[in-house]
């Protein structure tokens, strides 16, 4: 059994980063009904409530197993909740982890995805002591590819038709960060 690992609670310039709570239920529910949100993933939007209070008891027994973290992003300047990030399948024999992200298409474009990654990400090498850190996209998601290319992660490669979204087969891009390329810039000031 691992030890449990506490979610952390990060602050950027423009972002905060926490752990889930109940109420975030609403908010996530919205997000993840999106099919415009969720048009490269490879499962389908969300269609009852329910799922969103699943995410978050999942996200707790992340937690608690110590296999991740998975944080609400919320903007500073209104508090609105924006999306989320996670780091999961953290595996500390091997020093690895997996990166990933969602957030609010009204949220796109203004680099906060970058900026949430970043924080965690810079947690994740400190606290975790990682040395390679991996995350996939789907090809057409031109944008999630650039935010991985912004964090210094590099694409090694093509898991070939290894996807099916919206009922079309799909290629996804594998990227990986390692430790001694760089950490990602601009430390997050821990709120504890």
């Amino acid at each position: 059994m691992r030890t449990p690992l506490s979610t952390p609670s990060l602050h950027t310039a423009r972002l905060r980063l926490r752990a889930f709570e109940d109420a975030d239920a609403n908010d996530l529910f919205a997000l993840h009904s999106s099919a415009y949100v969720l048009r490269y993933w490879d499962s389908p939007p969300w269609t009852e409530r329910e799922r969103a209070e699943k995410f978050i008891a999942r996200c707790r027994e992340m937690e608690k197993e110590g296999t991740g973290a998975r944080l609400a992003v919320d903007r500073v300047s209104d508090g609105a909740f924006i999306g989320w990030c996670t780091l999961d399948s953290w595996n500390p024999d091997f020093r690895s982890a997996s990166l990933g992200y969602c957030f609010d298409d009204a949220a796109w474009g203004h680099g906060y995805a970058t900026e949430a990654a970043r924080a965690l990400l810079r947690w994740a090498f400190d606290t975790l002591d990682l040395n390679r850190v991996q995350a996939e996209t789907d090809t057409r998601n031109v944008a999630s590819a650039r935010v991985l290319e912004k964090l210094g992660f590099l694409r090694e490669g093509t898991l070939r038709e290894d996807c099916v979204v919206n009922g079309d087969v799909s290629d996804s891009w594998i990227y990986g960060l390692l430790r001694r390329e760089g950490q990602p810039s601009s430390e997050p000031v821990p709120a504890h």
